[in-house]
């Protein structure tokens, strides 16, 4: 029997939004089999997904189950994986994606609902295929945090994946300040593209600055695409990557060059849909949309970071599989507040 923090169907006491809450209690992770691996935790972090989870907006919501799709540690025992016994690792957050680069091949899934149990425990048993190497640069909390919104940012700004952004682009990314938006930020900074973000809070716009972004825009201003051209100098954006399905869409035509991609990976400000139209098709603007990638890109993903030594952004790490750690952290996410991901170190 190890710890882990298990999913509960009743409301989280102390917040009435979430309709299940987390509980960490003894839990009796499966027997491996031959081509499986055993991994002790030694950090695991938290998505915006979990939240969603815990609110009960999220489809096939299994009580019992172990949440958590992001985790780092040591293989205890390797299986039919290609590292070593003592090896720090990182593990692919999604289940039966190979390698194909529109769509998953099979019935896919994302660790941290049932039947695929999740990372918030102190031992994880987890197919010998996702388990990969962890760049030596990363500390433990900076490796918990990349999995999910890392690959997920990977897809976004690959060359050959989604939004195919190339040395010189301009990119827009929104919402700054969660996982995905940062990862999709130094992920284009280290391409080389010319980058803008946008925020509600001048201090993310700054502190996106500090991490390479050239420009920055509150949306809620009264006229922020005014404000992004003059910023832009008569430049045009070739992408766009849109985690919160804001009001600014129907107005990106004015700064997209001809052609260019829109990728969205959420919406977060649920505004029960965007406004695609005769001005963006007209233009030849592509809208493309995507959840997580494949085990292949993936392991680009940790190619990228390790080769440009990027350093994820942690908001908050704290130490510890305690419930006062679980909540707190499940608080600070649902706030909203954060810079960047929160991680409990397991270990």
């Amino acid at each position: 029997m190890v710890l882990a923090a298990t999913l509960i169907d009743k409301p989280t006491l102390n917040d009435t939004l979430l309709k299940y809450s987390v509980e960490v209690k003894e839990f009796n992770p499966p027997q491996p089999q031959q081509d499986q691996t055993v991994i002790k935790i030694q950090g695991a972090a938290l998505n915006h997904r979990d939240v969603w989870i815990l609110k009960g907006l999220y489809n096939n919501i299994i009580p019992d189950s172990v949440i958590g799709a992001d985790a780092v540690g040591i293989v205890e025992k390797k299986g039919a994986a290609s590292v070593e016994e003592g090896q720090r690792v990182l593990i692919n957050p999604g289940v039966n994606w190979d390698s194909n680069p529109r769509y998953p091949e099979g019935d896919f899934r994302i660790l941290g609902l049932l039947p695929s149990p999740g990372t918030f425990a102190e031992t994880m048993v987890v197919d010998s295929k996702e388990v990969f190497p962890c760049p030596e640069h990363l500390t433990t909390a900076e490796a918990a945090a990349l999995p999910l919104a890392g690959l997920t940012a990977y897809r976004y700004v690959a060359v050959f994946s989604k939004c195919q952004v190339q040395k010189g682009d301009y990119v827009l990314i929104t919402g700054i300040g969660g996982g995905v938006a940062l990862f999709a930020l130094q992920f284009a900074v280290a391409v080389g593209a010319h980058v803008y973000v946008t925020s509600s809070n001048p201090d993310k716009i700054k502190f996106a600055k500090e991490l390479g972004a050239e420009g920055g825009i509150n949306y809620k201003d009264s006229n922020p695409i005014e404000e992004l051209q003059k910023q832009l100098n008569g430049k045009l954006f070739n992408a766009v990557i849109d985690g919160s399905g804001s009001q600014l869409f129907v107005n990106l035509p004015k700064v997209l060059h001809k052609g260019a991609i829109i990728t969205q990976y959420g919406d977060t400000t649920r505004s029960g849909g965007i406004n695609f139209n005769i001005r963006h098709w007209l233009e030849n603007i592509e809208l493309k949309g995507s959840t997580m990638g494949s085990r292949v890109e993936f392991g680009k993903m940790i190619e990228l970071v390790d080769s440009y030594k990027i350093k994820p952004v942690v908001s908050q790490s704290l130490k510890g599989l305690t419930q006062e750690n679980l909540d707190k952290s499940i608080s600070l996410l649902a706030q909203g507040e954060q810079l960047g991901k929160v991680v409990i170190e397991i270990e």
